[in-house]
């Protein structure tokens, strides 16, 4: 008899690609997971209609899985993981983990959001990013009943950005809107932002997680 394979579902952050978590993909891979690696176009649509286009690649991964379904989301991605789950849980789902996600928002779309360059840029699903919720988008995020570890980034790479944020954060998202009620574990990696999900500590912690549902402290 064999051990049944658990599979990690991979989604990017907004205004990136499915390329971005090609190093996690194969450390996932080199661990024993199998991986779906899904493209969407983050910057076209809100969070709710890009949760319905991924269901379909998401929902035949699972189904061909015989464990369980994990999650790996870098950023936007993260929230994006909130609301399918809400929506569409998979009927095995394991563990998420959520590098530099905004699960509090985003002080930067706070003062960008009515700026006609960010609105053009991000598209619909910037101005959900935003710290203060309305009433509709804060009803996508219920409270979360599954394993879910937060990495944290807090070095930054942009100057400008870094000017709207309350430090710690990693040049798009503070370390303490990284947090969530109800996660299982959190910690903070001395890197910034795009570069969480190519980190190899954050990589390492990641697999960790998945296996253990806890970091591994030093």
């Amino acid at each position: 008899m064999t051990d049944s394979q658990d599979g990690v579902v991979l989604l990017h952050g907004i205004s990136r690609t499915s390329r971005s978590f090609q190093k996690m993909q194969t450390a996932l891979e080199a661990a024993g997971f199998a991986t779906l690696n899904v493209g969407y176009a983050s910057r076209s649509k809100p969070i709710e209609a890009l949760a319905e286009d991924i269901h379909p690649a998401v929902e035949r991964f699972a189904e061909s899985l015989d464990g369980s379904v994990h999650f790996v989301c870098h950023s936007m991605g993260g929230l994006l993981a909130r609301v399918y789950v809400a929506r569409q849980r998979p009927q095995r789902l394991g563990r998420m983990v959520m590098l530099g996600t905004p699960n509090g928002g985003s002080e930067i779309a706070d003062r960008l959001k009515h700026i006609g360059v960010y609105r053009a840029w991000f598209g619909p699903a910037g101005q959900q990013l935003v710290t203060q919720r309305d009433a509709a988008v804060a009803a996508m995020f219920p409270p979360v009943d599954y394993p879910v570890g937060i990495i944290a980034g807090n070095r930054s790479v942009y100057s400008i950005s870094s000017a709207f944020l309350p430090k710690p954060h990693d040049g798009k998202v503070s370390v303490e809107n990284t947090k969530l009620d109800g996660m299982a574990d959190h910690i903070v990696m001395e890197t910034s932002h795009p570069w969480l999900v190519r980190n190899g500590p954050a990589i390492e912690q990641t697999i960790v997680f998945l296996r253990d549902g806890e970091f591994r402290r030093s």
